[in-house]
This record gives structure tokens, sequence and C-alpha cells, in this order.
């Protein structure tokens, strides 16, 4: 047995007991180096333990939440990956990165990582290594919010990817410029952005996994449409698929189909529909709870339980912006649903009293029966010197214009056939 084997024995006893001790074993291991007479399988035994101490400790950094630690092991694996495969260098690189994901607020850390790595590999000269390690800079800085530098380095890849001709990195990256700039707010480029994935996907083989990211953003594309329908068929066809894989993800689809059920002013079908056998093991999580209690405010049109489910499923419902958006519509709809319902039988009503009965600050009240006077979605005005709201009668169409003006038209009409005859006869 060669100590290097001992080393990593003694490593993984200790890893629970005492990791400080652990940590310095597998940076010994790290730290051999094979002699220069030594034979191919004992350098390619060297290197197999030299990978096993990298990946565990990687895992030790990552169970003690140490993200700079993670980011110590994927520079020293640089000596490493330099007398290996170029495949497994991929790998190993990856299955480092993924230890960021455990890390809570590493984000930072791992972009930095990220953005050595990429430096490396273009000096390297590992083209595909650099383009798969942008791709993942590229989703990184969209959870953080950074939608230029996403931007510029998704134009650079799309460029380079295009003269590759890498049909599946490419089909990654367009699915996530169109990300990008739904999150800039610019869905005309985000619907470009996501027919290019499409177009790129249909000539490869399209993992199920990315076949349902693109599933599910064409879904969010469609709800920002207000096509909740077919943003449901969508969601629907994400859901089944990320289920069969026992994906995380099939939660998030779960509970984009139950808002496209209270948004279509269906929120019965959301019992209903968590009934159905593929969604009966979430029915009872926090996130699908939070839906139930929104739908059925909703149905009950009670702006107090939605408030109150607001409040109470916050991490829940706010967490995503797509549900936030939605969410926050919903709630503007449901507050004028309910100022129409209180002010219908007044002609002159106290904003303070209408204030009260929708339990809402007045000032928030009087902001909102002004838009929706300007809406004309109300006929009235807002006396403020009294307080008071004058809501008049629904004006009915006066017709007498367009009348008049069908009546000049056909009169012109008859003029001119009356011309043309006189031509004639003349």
């Amino acid at each position: 047995m060669s100590s290097a084997e001992d080393l990593l024995k003694q490593a993984l006893s200790l890893r629970t007991s005492d990791p400080t001790k652990a940590e310095a074993l597998y940076k010994e291991v790290l730290a051999t180096t094979s002699s220069a007479d030594a034979s191919t399988s004992e350098r390619d035994q060297a290197l197999r333990h030299q990978e096993t101490a990298l990946v565990s400790l990687g895992e030790l950094y990552r169970d003690q939440k140490n993200a700079k630690g993670v980011s110590e092991v994927i520079n020293l694996s640089r000596s490493f990956m330099s007398s290996t495969a170029k495949a497994k260098t991929a790998k190993l690189i990856r299955t480092l990165l993924d230890f960021f994901t455990p890390i809570p607020n590493s984000n930072q850390a791992q972009i930095e990582a990220l953005q050595d790595n990429i430096a490396w590999a273009k000096q390297e000269k590992r083209i595909f290594l650099k383009h798969s390690l942008e791709t993942r800079l590229v989703g990184l800085q969209l959870e953080s919010l950074q939608y230029k530098a996403a931007l510029a380095l998704i134009d650079t890849l799309l460029t380079e990817l295009k003269r590759l001709d890498d049909k599946m990195i490419l089909t990654e990256v367009h699915l996530l410029e169109s990300r990008v700039y739904r999150g800039t707010g610019n869905l005309a480029k985000a619907k470009a952005a996501l027919t290019s994935a499409r177009t790129a996907a249909n000539s490869i083989y399209c993992p199920p996994h990315l076949q349902a990211q693109l599933d599910l953003q064409s879904g969010i594309l469609h709800a920002e449409d207000k096509d909740y329908t077919t943003a449901y068929s969508y969601f629907f066809e994400t859901f089944e698929n990320l289920n069969a894989q026992d994906d995380p993800g099939a939660l998030g689809a779960l509970k984009y189909m139950l808002l496209c059920k209270i948004m279509l002013n269906l929120p019965e079908d959301v019992t209903s529909l968590l009934s159905v056998k593929l969604a009966t093991k979430y029915a009872q999580l926090p996130d699908v709870e939070s839906m139930r209690v929104v739908a059925r405010a909703h149905q009950n049109r009670n702006l107090a339980d939605f408030e109150k489910a607001l409040k109470d499923y916050q991490k829940e419902l706010s967490s995503d912006p797509t549900i936030r958006t939605h969410l926050s519509a919903l709630y503007d709809t449901l507050l004028e649903q309910n100022l129409l319902r209180i002010v219908e039988p007044y002609s002159t009503v106290d904003i303070e009293y209408v204030a009260q009965q929708v339990g809402q600050g007045r000032q928030a009240v009087e902001l909102k029966l002004s838009q929706m006077i300007l809406d004309q979605v109300l006929h009235g005005v807002l006396d403020q010197g009294r307080g008071c709201l004058l809501i008049f009668d629904q004006p009915e169409s006066d017709n007498t214009y367009g009348a008049a003006i069908q009546t000049l038209a056909q009169i012109g009409k008859v003029v001119d056939s009356l011309y043309a005859k006189t031509v004639k006869i003349a």
C-alpha cells in the first residue's frame, strides 16, 4: 500500500473529528511528486491519488462553508490539470466549482474563481474549457443582476461559438441571453434570443434538462404577455420533464402552473391540480401551500387575506421575481375590484371611509382612485377640499356625431353618382 493511499485513508477517517488535520494530510498528498524514474503506471496512480485529494479537500471546505478554501483548491488543481487529459480537466473543474453551490453568499468568490480560470484556460489555449467556464460565469452574473457584464460576455461568446458551430453550448448561451434580456425588461430581444436557442436545439439532441429550461423560459415569456393558457402548457411540460428526473426545479414549475390558474381567474382549479398524481408529493410543501392560500384569498376577493398571505409567505412568494411581479398585478386588480364594490352604491363617499373598508392607508387609496379615474375605470372626481369622492353615472355614448358623419358620407356618394351621370349626358 503506497504512502499516498495511507494518507488519504487517514484523512478520510479524520474529516469529521479533526478537519484541520485532514486538510493538512490532503495538502501533503497534493505536494507529493513522482520520481523521475517512476513507471507510467506509478505516475498514473499518483495522479489518481492527487485527483482524489483535490476533490476530498474541496468537499471538506464545502462542508465547512469555506468559499475561499474552495477557490484555493481550484487554483491548486491547475498544476495537476496541466498533466491530464483535457476532458478529465473539464470534468474536475466543474466538480470543484459545484462545491460553491451549498455555500451561502459565495457568488462573488465563485465569479472571481471563474475569471481566474478563464484567463488560465485562455493562456493554455483550452478553448472548450474556456467556453464552458464563460457560460457558467454568465449564469452567475445573471443571478447577481450584473446584466451589462453578462451581455458583454454573451456577445463575445456567441461570436466564437458560431465560428466553432458548437450547437450545445450555443443553445445554452442563447437561453441565458433570453433570461438576461428578460431581466432588463427587453421582452422583444428575450423572445428573439429564445427563438435562436430553439433553432440551435432543433439541430442536435437536446438533453431533457436543457429542454425543460427552454420550455420554462417560453412559459415565463408567454406569462409576461398575459397569455397564461399557453404559459400553463409550457410549465406543465417543464414540470413533467423535471419531475421524471427528480429535479428540485419541478417545484418551481408547479408554482408557475398554479400562478397561471390564479391569473386566469380559475383559483378553484388549484385544489384539483394538486390532487393530480404527479403533484401530490409537493402538495404539503410551504411553497405550494403559499399558492393555495393566495388562490383562496383571490377566490373570496378578500384583500386582507391576500395581504396576510403575502406577509406570512414572504420568502416563498417574494424570492421569485416572476411570481412577485404577477402577484403584484393581481393585488392591484383585487384592490380595484374592492374599491369599485365599496363606492358603487354612493354618489358621494368619504375617502377616509373607503380606506377603512379596504384596510389601506388614505393616501394609497386616494392615489389608486385617481389612477382609476384617469384610466376611466371609475367615472368621478376627487374633491380634496372636502376629502370625498364624487361619483358620476356612466356617460351614455352619444352617436349623433357618428350618425351625422355617416349621413354626409352617403350624401357625398349620391352627389358623386349624380355628377358622373351628368357628365355622361353632356
